[in-house]
């Protein structure tokens, strides 16, 4: 483990191109986030760019290029990479200076690859708490890889992290029902679709109802309890990624307010945070942290 403040700061030089080609991967696929993460310290946003690039490529293995053997690949590069052996790609670069530097959770990167394995093998979750077992780990675990670059006390507040992960996959859920239902995968959990009496024929015909806002509104209370959660953790984050992470939950929880706004359209719209109420969170935010 590198310490030393001068050692870092080379280290992270010495990878200058393999971060800009991080950055560039979440400023391209995910706004939010790198509005959020963005305004961290350098050091701190670049690892978050470089580990978000390794779960963008474990996603797309199986969502965009569905390659079940390019996951088991990146796999077995993660093995290499714990191992000492860096495999040549940028990310993989880019991860070395962020292993020496923070304490990382090795096992969490080995979750993420197994939830991108229970979508290749996707079946509709039967149960609430199967729902949030996939959560867990598409979403929850990177929660916890990036724990050690936002506190010196991550254990402390592992369940708020997986909390926060499990809440941005469930809002993940709720915004693309539609687009889900399109490419065969219907993550609302049968025993909730039964309860509130919402059909595989409604979903098929996007159909928007007391029944449907019913079961939507149903699994946006259970996101918000999660973000309430989550938002405990604040005071054993590092001051100066404060603002950052209560930043990425508000976007995230604007999200849920987008689709409340447009009636609940979640099948042919996608909906977002927009500019001015990104300036209404900002404000938001930084009013809160002056409370802690």
């Amino acid at each position: 483990m590198i310490k030393r403040k001068d050692d870092v700061t080379k280290l992270f030089s010495m990878y200058e191109s393999d971060f800009a080609l991080c950055e560039e991967t979440i400023r391209n696929h995910s706004k939010s986030f790198y509005k959020a993460f963005s305004k961290l310290p350098k050091q701190k946003a670049l690892s978050i760019f470089a580990i978000y690039s390794f779960c963008r490529e474990a996603d797309d293995s199986i969502d965009v290029y569905r390659d079940v053997d390019r996951l088991n690949k990146l796999k077995r590069e993660l093995d290499d990479f714990l191992a000492g052996k860096i495999p040549d790609r940028y990310f993989w670069r880019a991860l070395v200076p962020v292993f020496e530097t923070y304490e990382m959770n090795q096992q969490s990167f080995y979750d993420m690859l197994l939830g991108q394995e229970m979508d290749w093998a996707f079946q509709q979750p039967e149960t609430q708490t199967e729902l949030e077992e996939y959560s867990y780990y598409v979403a929850g675990s990177v929660g916890l890889m990036l724990l050690p670059i936002l506190s010196d006390r991550p254990d402390e507040i592992r369940s708020q992290a997986i909390q926060l992960g499990e809440a941005m996959q469930i809002t993940n859920i709720l915004r693309d029902i539609g687009e889900d239902y399109n490419n065969q995968r219907i993550y609302l959990p049968k025993e909730i679709m039964e309860r509130f009496d919402v059909s595989l024929d409604s979903l098929e015909k996007g159909t928007i109802n007391d029944s449907f806002i019913e079961l939507w509104e149903y699994e946006a209370t259970r996101a918000e309890q999660l973000y309430s959660k989550a938002q405990t953790m604040l005071a054993s984050i590092h001051k100066d990624c404060q603002e950052a992470l209560l930043l990425s939950i508000y976007f995230y929880k604007g999200i849920l307010n987008s689709v409340r706004q447009s009636n609940y359209q979640c099948f042919n719209k996608r909906n977002f945070v927009k500019k001015s109420q990104q300036l209404e969170l900002y404000q938001k935010a930084k009013n809160y942290l002056k409370t802690l």
